[in-house]
């Protein structure tokens, strides 16, 4: 089978290998689509790994977003010829590869006849909608979102389902920051750094946003959501960091302010994939349109193409489908 491995920094290849062995308990999944995370960039381009070893990563890794058919099961709920949404943790992610085995808790069946380029899509949204559901209280709230790739745009959605009152999306690439608001934002902001921080003081009247999503995972983002959160405010760390490594952190602003941070890790482990399952709903539903997101296209030979132009960040790229 063919399938991507990431040998070092800023390197991922395709190469033949053998199909893997399945075991009791497991399912076999060929992969029909993947698509590129933005945290895949922070492993393979930025070196985070939170692999049991550093590079080469295993084939496969650290594709965790894909779609595939059931090819041979030996877990008693799926079956052989079953369409599948594959949602594998970081810990076991090998999606980037023509078959995987993996564990039948990280997979929900797909609805007949579904579009699978954009059921795809429930994995991330998953964990947006993990992620919100998990901050105390959004409805009336403003809420600033630092970043608007697909993760970004999906709180925008996301938080006015839930009954944020002003959603203000920040990014200063032109295709993303202008199909925001079709994913909910009310007001969008141009500009990074102290300017969007001044941006978003000026839109409360000083006050800050009463919540900030963090949804680039950069050291300068996170400190900036500090800056630009209200007082007794909540800021969201949904970004995977760039490094296993202790950051530099701004204590005094966290301190002052009296900010509650959290994190968002866990949607692949909830029970019963409750959140995914239900973005799954959404999607087929037409609730959500993911032809926005869907940008570009590479083969799995074109893995390292793929992960250079999704680096880029190149205007009118939000997500890149990897075909098999």
């Amino acid at each position: 089978m063919r399938a991507a491995r990431a040998v070092k920094l800023k390197t991922i290849i395709c190469e033949k290998v053998n199909i893997p062995e399945l075991n009791d308990n497991m399912v076999l999944v060929k992969t029909n689509l993947s698509s590129i995370c933005g945290s895949d960039l922070h492993v393979v381009n930025m070196g985070y790994t939170a692999y049991a070893s550093d590079f080469p990563l295993p084939y496969g890794a650290p594709g965790h977003e894909g779609v595939g058919e059931i090819i041979e099961s030996r877990s008693p709920g799926f079956n052989r010829g079953e369409n599948v949404l594959t949602v594998p943790n970081i810990y076991s992610s090998k999606t980037f590869a023509d078959y995987q085995v993996i564990e039948p808790k990280y997979l929900v069946k797909l609805p007949p006849n579904g579009n699978q380029k954009q059921l795809m899509m429930a994995q991330q949204l998953a964990t947006v909608e993990y992620s919100c559901k998990n901050i105390d209280s959004i409805e009336g709230k403003t809420v600033a979102v630092i970043g608007q790739g697909s993760a970004g745009l999906f709180h925008n959605f996301i938080l006015k389902r839930y009954g944020a009152e002003k959603v203000i999306a920040i990014e200063p690439i032109d295709h993303r920051r202008n199909i925001s608001k079709d994913f909910g934002a009310d007001l969008t902001v141009d500009s990074t750094g102290e300017k969007a921080t001044d941006a978003i003081l000026d839109i409360t009247n000083g006050a800050g946003a009463d919540i900030v999503i963090e949804a680039v995972g950069s050291v300068e983002t996170l400190n900036q959501a500090m800056e630009m959160c209200k007082s007794k405010g909540r800021v969201q760390s949904f970004g995977l960091p760039t490094t296993l490594k202790p950051i530099p952190f701004d204590w005094n602003t966290f301190f002052s302010k009296r900010l509650t941070i959290n994190s968002n890790f866990g949607s692949q482990d909830e029970r019963d994939l409750a959140s995914v399952k239900k973005s799954i709903d959404l999607i087929n539903k037409n609730d959500i349109d993911m032809s926005k997101i869907l940008s570009h296209e590479f083969s799995i030979e074109q893995i390292q193409d793929a992960f250079d132009f999704a680096e880029k960040r190149t205007d009118g790229m939000v997500k890149i489908t990897i075909t098999f």
